[in-house]
């Protein structure tokens, strides 16, 4: 040591009192020199540990950082790493083996190279990887080398261009965004666009040469000192289809237009230029960048960074629920997380622990809460053009049955809002109760100790759809979904289901098979049998494990007899319909005398009308089906929602006629044709507004139809509220009507004459009607609800079949037979004059019928208010 201090540092350099201190690896030394040379001291220093290391079981600690391929720095999330440990002193030897360690888990253990150094290879450094490294080599008899580091990242460059891909008319422009997060600048790197300083956020307005031919322009967007990029895609063309509009560029027709997220969200929005000149096919493929990073960091997970990444997903699903569950595309990230994990944790033989597994299992719940059941849906859209989507529900079961191969083999029971998870241990039988829900019977297990993991699923009947082998397509599920793995081959398992809804029927034992529809998966009942449906719970038998359920139908009883009631039924109110229209037209010179009369008889006809027709469409409807034609079957019920709609509306327009003619009698007022006016807008237009929304804001989700038959869906999206709060409120106004009416006629003075008694006559005859039909047709209707609401009561099915049977008799005999004006025009006598009337002679018909208007004209003209009043019968004219 002095020899070497006296070479490196000056003659009179000397080390005294060198003693190692006692049970330690701290060497204590006085080196004393007249030269005071840094690097020469160290020189010194290193040289006498070498000369220690040789003779002693040192332990050296390396006050060097690692060398690495990115300066620590400078690292960016997503880079590559390389990092070097060593080499150690030279007299330490070479015979050694390597440690690395990181969060004190060892990582890597091998011999270092030739050079006496060893590399770590981060494949793709993020925020999981960021902490102290350790490397530490070991020599045989105990001396150590140890050095370390903290590495750190920084947020990659996430660069955000607008429009990323879009169309410009020649002589058009266009502003070309591009921004960047963080502290990062960029620049568009395109000689022919004006130079731009480097900033966080630029813009660009770009001009379209005159004349110009179709081509395409690309216009590279970079992150300074970095080869991170977006490139903007321009098509440059004559003439284009689609203006520019909620984000999109202009388009010929067929363009895809690409347009950026917005602020938050990593990837983009999608839309077709259609003919017409509007966008359509849109698609949302916007991530939330929480997510979209969490996804990256999922590929590169392994036994130290798996559980700290599992508490950041958990964490960021429950603080960003809403805007995951809304999220299609964020969805089907976060499945894919769970896909990776399942992959990770199988390949790498990772166990998952009990804290990890219950993060697994409250990120997933999320996705199953009922505020998810809209993006699920357009997930498992079957005309959906984004093949890949149509798998997420299954992958994201396939993710669970993975994730359970790994959970740590000891007893657990974790229970979170949506998934309950158990794994228990047993010896030759099994039976639990899992949440007063589900039972599970294994009667013989073939011996010894065995485990088995149960999942429970609060409301995977949102995520999974109902397809199914058979292709029964109005079977739903009906049953919490049970993932059932033991760790042995079972052939004998007993399941018992409580069900959801208890008005469905025909129960059907099925589990997720996942090869089925080419790869979609769906259920299957192959190798499970139905034992018995008692008191809400359904038995099932399987001879094997997987993920079961149950599956049922929403059908009303498929009762012969009653199909026949409400055959007969409809048939015959059609039958009353029909002859109450020939009878109305026979009668119409009769009755159009008086304004009140004819407007109430406008309005009986187009009830008649109405439900004759919406009649006919039931009838269409239930042949439609049993084809299972969707594009058919939403055409009918559009329009058997339309003319009930109608009826009913043509029934306030009666009412209102009936208000309006007893508040204002004889005190002029509105026109007939103004009148006329008024009630077709009412009895027709209203119905086709409330119609025309309710299929635009359903269809496009495929929740406008029931899924067994052509009427109104109420499951999903509630669609039937389109027919029954309209028809609703109008009974109530009617009923209203009814009493003010019935109200002001009793207090009608005595000593009328004959045109105000004949008007009255007409509004009592309306009043009359009104009574019986509106709370005629409100329980008829609110039966026909009860249908929906109990499918499997018969007696509400036969009561509602004899009540709509009636309809049409009770239109027959309350609006047109009971009005004496009617029945009068109906006599022997009256036909035959009309009769003769109309059978005269062919030269006199025309100026007779001529004569005849013009006499009427002017009778007219002279009779008080219009009305045409005679001394014999003056109920038979003024009514």
């Amino acid at each position: 040591t002095k020899t070497n201090c006296q070479q490196h540092l000056s003659k009179d350099c000397s080390v005294t009192n060198l003693t190692l201190r006692s049970g330690s690896t701290i060497a204590d030394f006085t080196l004393s020199s007249s030269s005071q040379g840094g690097t020469q001291v160290q020189l010194v220093i290193d040289e006498m540990l070498n000369q220690l290391a040789e003779k002693y079981p040192v332990r050296f600690v390396s006050t060097k950082k690692f060398n690495t391929s990115v300066p620590s720095e400078q690292i960016i999330a997503g880079d590559s790493v390389i990092v070097t440990c060593g080499p150690p002193p030279p007299n330490f030897g070479s015979e050694l083996t390597v440690e690395w360690t990181f969060k004190d888990k060892i990582i890597q253990t091998e011999k270092p190279s030739q050079d006496r150094t060893s590399k770590y290879t981060i494949r793709k450094f993020f925020d999981i990887h960021e902490g102290s490294y350790v490397c530490k080599m070991n020599r045989a008899d105990g001396a150590t080398f140890t050095q370390s580091s903290v590495l750190k990242s920084i947020p990659a460059p996430l660069i955000f261009v607008d429009p990323v891909r879009g169309t410009v008319k020649c002589g058009d422009s266009v502003t070309l965004q591009c921004s960047v997060n963080n502290d990062y600048k960029v620049q568009f790197n395109d000689p022919d666009l004006q130079t731009l300083s480097p900033d966080s956020k630029i813009s660009y307005v770009y001009t379209a040469p005159e004349g110009c031919t179709t081509q395409q322009k690309r216009i590279i967007c970079q992150v300074t000192n970095s080869v991170a990029n977006e490139t903007i895609i321009l098509t440059l063309t004559p003439n284009v289809v689609c203006e520019g509009n909620a984000g999109f560029s202009a388009g010929q027709l067929g363009f895809e237009a690409v347009a950026t997220c917005e602020k938050g969200k990593v990837g983009n929005k999608t839309a077709v230029c259609k003919i017409d000149g509007t966008y359509g096919d849109f698609q949302d493929n916007c991530v939330l960048e929480v997510i979209h990073n969490l996804l990256l960091q999922s590929e590169e997970l392994d036994e130290v960074t798996l559980p700290g990444f599992l508490k950041d997903l958990k964490d960021a699903a429950i603080n960003n629920t809403k805007t995951i569950t809304d999220s299609p595309a964020t969805i089907r990230a976060m499945v894919q997380i769970l896909e990776n994990v399942a992959k990770r944790a199988d390949s790498l033989n990772i166990t998952i622990f009990e804290e990890s597994t219950k993060n697994i299992m409250e990120s997933a719940g999320i996705l199953t809460t009922d505020t998810a059941r809209k993006s699920w849906l357009n997930l498992n859209n079957e005309s959906s053009t984004n093949q890949q989507n149509k798998f997420v529900s299954s992958l994201f079961l396939r993710a669970f049955e993975g994730i359970t191969t790994s959970v740590v083999n000891q007893p657990l029971k974790i229970n979170t809002p949506h998934i309950i998870f158990t794994k228990t241990n047993f010896t030759n039988f099994f039976s639990e109760d899992f949440n007063s829900s589900v039972k599970i019977d294994i009667p013989e297990a073939g011996g010894g100790k065995q485990s088995i993991t149960v999942i429970l699923f609060a409301s995977m009947e949102i995520v999974l759809p109902a397809r199914e082998k058979a292709t029964l397509s109005s079977a739903v599920i009906n049953g919490k979904v049970a993932l059932i793995r033991p760790n042995s081959d079972i052939k004998n398992i007993s399941i018992a289901f409580d069900v959801l809804n208890d008005t469905l029927g025909n129960p059907k034992c099925v589990f997720w098979k996942f090869d089925l529809f080419d790869g979609l998966g769906g259920w299957s009942n192959d190798g499970c049998s139905f034992v018995y449906s008692i008191n809400g719970t359904v038995s099932c038998n399987c001879n094997h494990t997987t993920s079961f359920s149950i599956l049922m139908s929403p059908s009303s009883p498929d009762d012969p007899a009653l199909n026949l009631i409400t055959y007969i039924g409809v048939g015959i109110s059609m039958a009353c319909l029909v002859i109450c229209l020939i009878i109305e037209g026979i009668v119409w010179r009769k009755i159009r005398r008086n304004t009140t009369s004819y407007l109430r008889h406008v309005s009986i006809v187009n009830i008649a009308v109405s439900l004759l027709l919406a009649d006919i469409w039931f009838i269409i409807g239930a042949a439609i089906s049993k084809t299972k034609n969707v594009p058919a079957c939403t055409a009918t019920t559009f329009f058997i929602h339309f003319f009930y709609l109608a009826l009913f509306f043509w029934m306030l327009a009666s009412g209102l006629l009936l208000l309006y003619r007893t508040v204002s009698v004889f005190e002029g007022g509105l026109s007939k044709m103004t009148m006329l006016i008024i009630g077709f807008c009412l009895g027709y237009g209203a119905p086709l507004i409330i119609a025309t929304i309710t299929i635009a804001a359903t269809a496009p989700s495929n929740q406008y139809i029931r899924e067994n038959v052509c009427w109104l869906n109420w499951d999903g999206s509630k669609a039937l509220l389109g027919f029954v709060i309209p028809a609703l409120m109008i009974v109530v106004i009617n009923l209203i009507i009814l009493i003010v009416v019935i109200a002001k006629l009793l207090r009608r003075r005595v000593g009328e004459n004959a045109a105000q008694a004949g008007e009255k006559h007409v509004l009592v005859v309306i009043a009359r009607s009104l009574a019986v039909l509106t709370p005629f047709f409100g329980l008829t209707w609110g039966l026909g609800v009860g249908t929906m609401v109990s499918p499997q009561n018969k007696g509400i099915h036969i009561t509602f079949a004899l009540f709509n049977s009636l309809q049409g008799f009770f239109i027959l005999v309350f609006g047109t037979l009971l009005d004496r004006t009617v029945r009068s025009a109906l006599t022997p006598s009256q036909l035959a004059t009309s009769q003769g009337r109309t059978t005269s002679t062919g030269t006199g018909t025309l100026s007779s019928g001529v004569g005849n208007f013009f006499r009427k004209l002017r009778k007219g003209r002279h009779s008080s208010n219009g009305y045409h009043v005679t001394s014999n019968v003056p109920t038979a004219s003024n009514t």
